[in-house]
């Protein structure tokens, strides 16, 4: 406990105060760390070269072909008509409602990650047509992602807790329904009235939408399609390992598709087709304009690197663990133990999966007598692994840089974001506990 937060009390110190930045920040803890819990200098490197190498190998495609699939889209002005139409469906006075809703959608078929990229080009393009600020839609957009992540199968996450403790896929997909529905509402809709003045300041040249003539807008239609390329290929995956027969050719062709690191890359060559070439307009140029916006996203991918590094240190370490082993001989009801043990390994590893795998697999025993709904269970893992997110979670950065925020308002906008959904989704596991 005294290293963990000896760690995040210096990692702060570097990052806010000696203003060192992110990434370097990151690696000094993350070494620092590793040497106090008794590690080898050498183990302490290899840690977090495989920190870094996983982390990166999971997201830099995806954020890379995400960031060019949006800069096509804002600059083909195909984003703008789709938030047009949304703001003529929802009313210009629904905006976080409008992204809540579409966020959630999305976010039944798309990992978190993948979600986020597509859906991040929409919430400049509203804030640009409305003038509204911009954390409050960022918010709105983010809050469902992060709901459908952490509480409904078939997400990786969900699902691998919900197998671990023998849960029914299908009764857990129905009950996590019912604790996000609330968790929406009050994250996505109401949080982000309260968030209007935190300022934003994003990157130069982030999914900038220059004047185009009415004539030059793609059709809805088109530009529906490019967007959602990549979630009806990730869609038609997850459909397809549901019903298609395991190990046929059709669903090892789904699963490949519907990748995020082949998806997303699609979903660009999909833009280049339909928003460029088969509208007369110059591939190379719409390519170049595309690649020299991805300056911004360099500087991620050495933060997202050093994050995993330091979580991974915090792993292998077996901090987390240590303090959970002593979480479990509280005498608490087992469904609030499961969610206190994921918010505790969530703090101190930052990865939402890790957190709840690593849970789940502690919690097994506390459903042997079969007065816990494993249903139940999954859900109370579930909001324990996004409580509390802060400096080891890839997230956390991905959110700060992305929207160009300072430490501090990314605790009190993106943290307090979700905290608030693990809080409202342990509280509605309990009312449930009462009736199910």
């Amino acid at each position: 406990m005294a290293i963990l937060i000896g760690a995040l009390i210096f990692l702060i110190t570097l990052v806010a105060w000696l203003r060192v930045h992110a990434s370097i920040a990151l690696l000094l803890t993350a070494v620092l760390t590793g040497l106090l819990a008794g590690k080898y200098p050498g183990e302490v490197i290899q840690i977090i070269l495989d920190g870094g190498v996983g982390t990166l190998t999971g997201l830099a495609l995806v954020i890379i072909f995400g960031m060019l699939l949006g800069s096509l889209l804002a600059d083909t002005g195909a984003t703008r008509v789709i938030s047009t139409r949304l703001l003529q469906v929802f009313g210009p006075e629904q905006t976080t409602l409008a992204l809540a809703c579409i966020g959630f959608v999305l976010g039944l078929a798309l990992f978190y990650n993948a979600g986020f990229m597509v859906l991040t080009p929409l919430v400049f393009s509203v804030a640009h047509q409305t003038g509204r600020p911009l954390v409050p839609l960022a918010i709105a957009m983010a809050a469902p992602l992060s709901v459908t992540h952490c509480f409904l199968p078939p997400h990786p996450g969900a699902t691998a807790v919900a197998t671990m403790l023998q849960a029914d896929i299908g009764q857990t997909l129905l009950l996590g329904i019912v604790v996000s529905i609330p968790a929406i509402a009050i994250a996505a809709v109401l949080l982000p009235k309260f968030l209007a003045n935190i300022p934003a300041n994003p990157p130069a040249g982030m999914f900038e939408e220059k004047p185009l003539p009415a004539g030059s807008l793609p059709a809805l239609s088109t530009s529906l399609l490019v967007a959602l390329s990549p979630v009806l290929l990730m869609a038609a995956a997850t459909i397809g390992q549901l019903r298609l027969q395991k190990g046929s050719a059709l669903q090892t062709w789904s699963s490949v598709a519907g990748d995020s690191n082949v998806a997303m890359p699609v979903g660009v060559f999909f833009a280049l087709l339909f928003l460029v070439l088969l509208r007369g307009k110059s591939v190379e140029n719409a390519v170049k304009k595309s690649v020299s916006s991805l300056w911004p996203v360099v500087s991620l991918l050495l933060i997202l690197a050093s994050g995993g590094a330091f979580k991974q240190v915090l792993v292998d370490t077996g901090i987390g663990q240590q303090m959970v082993a002593e979480l479990a001989t509280l005498p608490l009801s087992p469904l609030l133990l499961g969610w206190i043990m994921a918010t505790v390994l969530r703090i101190a590893v930052g990865s939402a999966t890790v957190a709840g795998i690593t849970a789940a697999g502690i919690a097994q025993p506390l459903l042997q007598n079969g007065t816990v709904s494993p249903e139940l269970m999954t859900l109370a893992i579930g909001a324990g692994s996004v409580m509390c997110s802060h400096v080891n979670d890839t997230g956390f950065w991905m959110f700060k840089e992305w929207f160009g925020l300072n430490l501090r308002d990314t605790f009190k906008s993106w943290t307090l974001m979700e905290t608030i959904i693990g809080v409202v989704g342990i509280v509605m596991v309990l009312l449930l506990d009462i009736w199910v």
